[in-house]
């Protein structure tokens, strides 16, 4: 088989398998390598910004104004309703598996991670930029969409009411451009990739994932259970085969679960929707942006099981209210989180302090965030795109014909 033929997915679990080896064997002294793969995760990051705007504001912009507030009441409430359920499964697993008990690891304070000291006012208030220059400059996703929602729906009213469509074909000759570019880079992920597991493996080592193998696993049998369910749904939803329908998000699936970033997974979650599942473009850069900043399920599950785990290391009754209060924090955490490695200690920094947990418990599970990255990552870009799909075929925009493969035949059979 010639290396020409190979696919970018198959290249990726081959650079992920070489790259956990390769820091087993290698050891700390691997390190350096680091570099690489930091330099492929800010090549993709310099254009989420961009990527993320452009997509909102081509999607708002023409859909007609008065469809807009229907369609966001649905894509909204499909959000929420997927991160509560995840929230639950967290927790009926970490209660069975019991992740928390006889863990034997001494916690000390040394953690940079802190609680942001905010209100709910002020967190509510800090979701509207005052300055949208000064939120792209800090990757401030939530004030960024919020920006191109209200920009989009501007777009939607000039163009329905004058039929002037330049402004949004120039969008969408941006943004067609900006894609090129996420393309060009993303031929370095498996070196990238590669770079970053031996780095991870190499410098923190697999012995800190043994004290907390049941928190890993717990997390891991959520991330099955969660998508075994959503992806059966959504295919009863929209009838077609379950199989097929999770062999359509497996690359998104793959690129996920080795760069731990929903921001960075965007642009490829984006193309499977639109080339693989059939999902139309209008639907797929509304819902897949969105749900990056505003559906984390994968997030919603750690923060469970988190609180769970850290509950029981410190011997607390857990009462109903308790579970219900767990379930409430870690689906508003989620809102707007950090969507690049490392966000979800973030998150845990919000939601501890007021479930009364100390701070500091965070040094217990930021050893494994790396490792219980990779599952939550899985879930919160593969049930976006299962959203996606379910609002395309409630507004009737699902092309079966590109999900069963046949526009690629037909265009195959029109080439000969």
């Amino acid at each position: 088989m010639k290396i020409k033929n190979i696919s970018m997915t198959t290249m990726i679990m081959i650079a992920m398998v070489l790259g956990i080896v390769s820091g087993i064997v290698v050891g700390p002294a691997i390190g350096n390598i680091r570099a690489i793969g930091d330099i492929f995760l800010r090549l993709i990051q310099m254009t989420v910004v961009i990527l993320v705007m452009g997509a909102v504001i081509e999607a708002v912009g023409q859909i007609a104004p008065k469809d807009l507030g229907k369609l966001g009441g649905k894509i909204f409430s499909l959000f929420m309703i997927s991160t509560v359920i995840s929230a639950i499964i967290g927790i009926i697993l970490a209660e069975i598996i019991q992740p928390g008990a006889g863990i034997d690891v001494k916690l000390t304070s040394a953690t940079d991670i802190v609680a942001p000291q905010q209100t709910i006012y002020e967190m509510v208030v800090n979701f509207f930029p005052k300055n949208i220059i000064e939120a792209m400059t800090a990757g401030n996703m939530i004030q960024c969409i919020v920006f191109s929602l209200l920009f989009g729906m501007a777009l939607s009213l000039y163009s329905h009411n004058t039929n002037d469509k330049r402004i949004l074909d120039s969008i969408k000759t941006f943004n067609i451009i900006i894609l090129g570019v996420v393309k060009l880079v993303m031929k370095m992920a498996p070196l990238g990739i590669f770079a970053l597991l031996a780095w991870v493996t190499g410098t923190i080592g697999l012995q800190v994932m043994v004290p907390l193998m049941k928190f890993l696993i717990c997390m891991a049998v959520g991330t099955v259970i969660i998508l075994f369910l959503f992806i059966t749904l959504t295919a009863m939803y929209a009838k077609v085969s379950p199989l097929k329908l999770a062999g359509k998000v497996w690359r998104m699936g793959v690129v996920a679960f080795t760069t731990t970033s929903s921001a960075i997974s965007l642009p490829v979650k984006m193309e499977d929707s639109e080339q693989k599942i059939g999902v139309s473009k209008r639907i797929s850069q509304l819902v897949n942006p969105l749900g990056m900043a505003l559906n984390s399920n994968g997030l919603s599950l750690f923060l469970a099981i988190s609180c769970i785990t850290l509950a029981q290391f410190y011997h607390l009754e857990m009462s109903l209210v308790f579970l219900i209060q767990i379930i409430v924090l870690s689906t508003l955490a989620t809102l707007g989180t950090v969507v690049v490695p490392g966000g979800g200690l973030v998150a845990l920094a919000i939601v501890l302090p007021s479930m009364g947990l100390p701070l500091e418990s965070i040094a217990l599970l930021a050893g494994i965030d790396w490792f219980s990255g990779m599952f939550r990552t899985v879930l919160n870009v593969v049930d976006d795109a299962l959203i996606a799909l379910i609002i395309a075929v409630g507004e009737d925009e699902f092309d079966r014909d590109i999900f069963d493969g046949k526009s690629a035949d037909i265009a195959l059979n029109s080439g000969n």
